[in-house]
């Protein structure tokens, strides 16, 4: 089966290694155009991007996917399918007649969108998984071919999460494949009640000081690395590392900093590492002697 690959970040690049190992041809890799990064704003190419030339796959960058010119060449490729994880570009209609076969890391329709991950560790999910599907119109509706589950461990961050999933959904994405080129695959519609992740800005990351611990606990590993956990002290930005509960410490009020230790709205929590603004992440403990806070002060509360 002639394959085309198409994604972008670094939690595509296994799926990618994983089909060239497994004996898949691909044809060509499909990936977002250089984008600028960085305090100089360089143009950087994607993860992807980088493994393709390492394993020497054409690669293509169109910064669209309506374009008909574009259409026109991935046709050209002949390819029998395509495998998709995270490519970030919607694909028309005009392109569905061939399959495309998504890697998405969630149990589906359970968190259906663009950030599964981070929305099952902030609602408190205990397990989640990744599943092969079809690409149709509408938001990851398409029926799954295959599924795997993965347990949420208290202590993970959207990052040690998604590692994993890259890890093992490549292997979930090859074996799809393997069935599909055998006759064997079979997809099933989705089944039960969709929820939706909805794309994260770094506003979500703002902690709500007011909200109970186990909540901004959640928050803040959901959102690390990214877009990063923050608040706010004097106006100016402070990012914020996972926390630990601290159930023994209630007369702090939400946002109070003492000792390492902030209050919430319920009982407090320890901070772990802080970012102030312009400054490298440090142990909070650190910060905390040189910042030398009066009694009483307060990170500010999420508007």
């Amino acid at each position: 089966m002639r394959i085309l690959f198409a994604g972008t970040p670094e939690t595509a690049v296994p799926s990618l290694r994983r089909l060239v190992a497994d004996g898949h041809d691909v044809a060509a890799v499909l990936t977002r155009a250089p984008a600028r990064a960085g305090r100089k704003h360089k143009l950087v190419q994607s993860a992807v991007h980088d493994a393709a030339e390492s394993l020497g796959l054409p690669v293509l960058t169109p910064r669209t996917l309506k374009d008909p010119e574009v259409q026109t060449q991935i046709r050209e490729l002949d390819a029998d399918a395509v495998a998709v994880v995270a490519y970030g570009l919607i694909v028309p209609r005009a392109l569905l007649d061939t399959p495309w076969i998504n890697l998405h890391f969630s149990l589906l329709p359970a968190w259906r969108g663009a950030a599964p991950v981070q929305y099952a560790i902030w609602h408190g999910d205990n397990i989640t998984g990744a599943s092969t599907f079809r690409i149709k119109e509408g938001l990851d509706t398409g029926p799954v071919y295959g599924a795997l589950t993965e347990e949420i461990h208290s202590d993970d961050t959207s990052g040690e999460l998604l590692g994993r999933l890259a890890e093992s959904g490549a292997e979930l994405l090859s074996r799809t494949f393997a069935l599909l080129e055998s006759g064997a695959a079979i997809a099933q519609p989705q089944d039960g009640d969709a929820t939706f992740a909805h794309m994260i800005h770094p506003a979500d990351a703002q902690i709500a000081w007011s909200h109970p611990a186990v909540a901004i606990d959640r928050q803040i590993r959901a959102h690390t690395p990214e877009p990063g956990p923050w608040t706010a002290l004097e106006g100016a930005r402070v990012k914020v590392g996972p926390v630990s509960l601290a159930p023994d410490v209630t007369d702090l009020a939400p946002g109070e900093i003492r000792d390492g230790f902030v209050g919430t709205g319920s009982h407090a929590v320890r901070l772990g590492t802080v970012a102030p603004a312009g400054k490298r992440t440090m142990d909070a403990r650190d910060w905390l002697r040189g910042a030398r806070l009066t009694p009483g002060t307060r990170f500010e509360e999420k508007a």
